[in-house]
């Protein structure tokens, strides 16, 4: 099955590579219009999806992450309006130059080409990906979780539809559809179709491309993110901050789960962040020294083990540890954190440049939530995942993480000497 997805799925490419872009851009709008049209379809297949998960009692954070309303499918058509608007990036000149020996040399942004994605209980990714791969001229493979089998059949309904309405090639955007585990292992072998490989999805998903895989793996969208609340930040300022990088959404991966406290502002801060987050419904999970400060308090409190310092809670439920030092914070950031997105709290112009220039994460805040690291606040419309890594692209990947480039030379009858 998946061989013949494959041939498929390159024979599109090579069509999608030269698409022009007014041809792109309306596939886009016609699959926006479409999700609209058809949303109590796409509703009705989610009610399937949920009852299932319920019944299976998959977490909350899950079951926050695999539901649709008519409001969040309204946001998703429109984030696919918003790419059509983007820039599109193909057939771009990067930069160029005439050489001494006389070739001008230019390089040119082309697709990757097809892009496989493995991915879990986020049917918003199914239309977030066909949307930048569709806008890139890239073909793409999906494999969903088991947990979102009826909605995702419902939108790559609708995105055939639109592909097949504009004449675009349907095997443009293909699904497997059968849950079974083994077809991922066949796609991360497909390397003479597939030319890269994106996981969204928890640690072990991750873990399982990367040593499994003949084909490049972009890893990311693990969130174990911080904030650091240094000794000259006002208190007043920080808490909405910390709520929101807490509670706005907190099964995503941009949530906040460990909050580090300097140590000389510990004993009148921690007693406040206390009752903010018991209004909030927040549950702390304390080391050592915070514990002997919020044991009273009002918030519900807990000893934090070392293995959830590493973790993604995807909860209301947050992590607290006092901190001496903005080195200390960095140190604890280093052994914890999954290189996603940090902030530090401070009035300190020092001190925020140090923390932006010590902390390797691929998207660092002074005085903001790390709720914003994310495709659309971001300015590129939707993404794929949130890349971690280093190679080949960090942070959101909108439309320019789903490119590459080729050498272009002009030579004048040219010839090496």
């Amino acid at each position: 099955m998946l061989e013949q997805m494959g041939k498929a799925a390159k024979q599109a490419s090579y069509q999608l590579a030269h698409c022009p872009t007014s041809t792109k851009n309306q596939v886009l709008t016609v699959i926006a219009d479409l999700l609209e049209k058809q949303c109590s379809l796409i509703l009705t297949a989610n009610e399937k999806d949920i009852i299932a998960a319920k019944a299976q009692g998959l977490s909350a954070a899950i079951l926050d992450r695999l539901l649709l309303t008519s409001d969040r499918l309204t946001d998703i058509a429109n984030d696919v309006r918003k790419v059509v608007n983007l820039t599109d990036p193909i057939g771009k000149i990067i930069d160029g130059a005439i050489l001494d020996n006389g070739l001008k040399l230019q390089r040119h942004r082309i697709p990757l080409g097809v892009i496989g994605v493995i991915y879990e209980a986020r049917p918003n990714v199914t239309i977030d990906i066909a949307a930048l791969c569709l806008k890139t001229g890239n073909v793409a493979i999906l494999r969903g979780g088991k947990e979102t089998i009826h909605t995702n059949a419902a939108m790559i309904a609708i995105i055939q539809q639109a592909l097949a309405q504009v004449g675009l090639p349907e095997f443009a955007i293909q699904y497997i559809d059968n849950p079974d585990r083994k077809y991922i292992n066949e796609l991360l072998k497909l390397d003479k179709y597939v030319d890269m490989i994106i996981p969204r999805g928890g640690s072990a998903l991750h873990k399982l491309c990367r040593e499994h895989s003949t084909i490049p793996v972009i890893t990311g969208g693990i969130g174990v993110c911080h904030i650091f609340m240094d000794e000259s930040m006002d208190f007043d300022s920080a808490f909405p901050i910390i709520v929101n990088a807490k509670t706005q959404r907190p099964s995503t991966c941009n949530t906040v789960e460990t909050l580090l406290v300097h140590t000389k502002i510990a004993n009148t801060f921690l007693p406040k962040l206390s009752q903010i987050m018991a209004d909030s419904g927040v549950i702390l999970h304390a080391d050592q020294r915070s514990f002997a400060i919020l044991e009273s308090s009002a918030a519900n409190v807990f000893r934090v083990e070392d293995d959830e310092l590493r973790q993604e809670w995807l909860s209301k439920d947050l992590n607290v540890v006092i901190v001496d030092s903005l080195e200390h914070a960095v140190d604890h950031i280093r052994e914890y954190g999954s290189n996603h997105s940090e902030a530090i709290l401070t009035r300190s112009l020092a001190n925020a440049e140090k923390f932006v220039n010590l902390v390797d994460s691929a998207a660092v805040y002074v005085n903001a939530s790390t709720r914003f690291t994310d495709g659309g606040q971001f300015g590129l419309g939707a993404e794929v995942a949130v890349s971690t890594q280093k190679l080949h692209v960090r942070g959101p990947m909108g439309l320019e993480a789903l490119t590459t480039y080729k050498w272009v030379g002009f030579g004048d009858d040219l010839i090496r000497k």
